[in-house]
């Protein structure tokens, strides 16, 4: 996800129709038999997922395939948002249908935010790359869309360490070898802790640099507990 630094003037006092879960269930189910087919994709701790009310899921970004991997490992439906740029031919058709948010990264994209923010106000779960674009997954740098969605809705983030997914020495578009394994490593839930009187631009600052420590410290610790090549394969 790329939310532009001007998240935080986003209104979502009135939110879009958030999109139903069954079709994010339904998408689930086909990502689960792709992955565990095609891949021998493995969720570790899926069991600190809460199974129910608010929740962000905020994940690194290396490859193509962290987004559907992710999606399908998750133990409850998400809704992802997903650059609007993917949701084009059949593959665009496929995601819109189960249910994913486009989002414009080219600017602090209201309509997208408020749809998130939708979704997580009925209780429902939003999956978010705070980094934006596919790199080397070490959450260097976070956008600000997923702290302000956390601070504007009270959901707690819960950190994810997706592992596998790139091949070495290929580009963020590879994808890895068919039945290679694939890991996504789920963290604890968290909230952000901001001190009261801060002004809202250095207090969303503020926000979003304890999401991208918190994260960075789950990607590396996964990383540690499950070997060099876990990673890059």
């Amino acid at each position: 996800m790329n939310s532009a630094s001007r998240a935080g003037t986003v209104d979502a006092s009135h939110s879009p129709s958030a999109p139903h879960p069954r079709r994010a269930q339904i998408g689930r189910y086909i990502g689960i038999g792709i992955f565990h087919t095609a891949y021998r994709g493995r969720a570790q701790h899926a069991e600190r997922v809460p199974l129910s009310g608010p929740v962000i899921l905020v994940a690194n970004h290396a490859a193509f395939l962290d987004g559907p991997f992710v999606f399908s490992m998750v133990p409850r439906p998400v809704n992802f948002l997903v650059k609007q740029e993917a949701f084009t031919g059949f593959f665009g058709a496929v995601i819109a249908g189960v249910g994913q948010i486009p989002i414009d990264r080219s600017i602090g994209d209201r309509g997208a935010l408020a749809t998130a923010a939708a979704v997580l106000e009925r209780g429902g779960a939003v999956g978010i790359f705070p980094e934006g674009n596919r790199g080397t997954g070490n959450v260097d740098e976070v956008n600000q869309g997923a702290a302000w969605l956390a601070l504007r809705t009270g959901a707690a983030l819960l950190p994810v360490a997706v592992m596998g997914t790139r091949t070495e020495g290929a580009g963020v578009d590879a994808w890895p070898r068919l039945r290679s394994r694939l890991d996504v490593v789920f963290g604890s839930p968290f909230e952000l802790d901001v001190p009261s009187g801060v002004p809202g631009r250095e207090r969303l600052r503020l926000a979003s640099e304890q999401l991208r420590e918190t994260l960075a410290s789950h990607v590396r610790l996964a990383r540690v507990e499950n070997g060099p090549s876990a990673d890059f394969h």
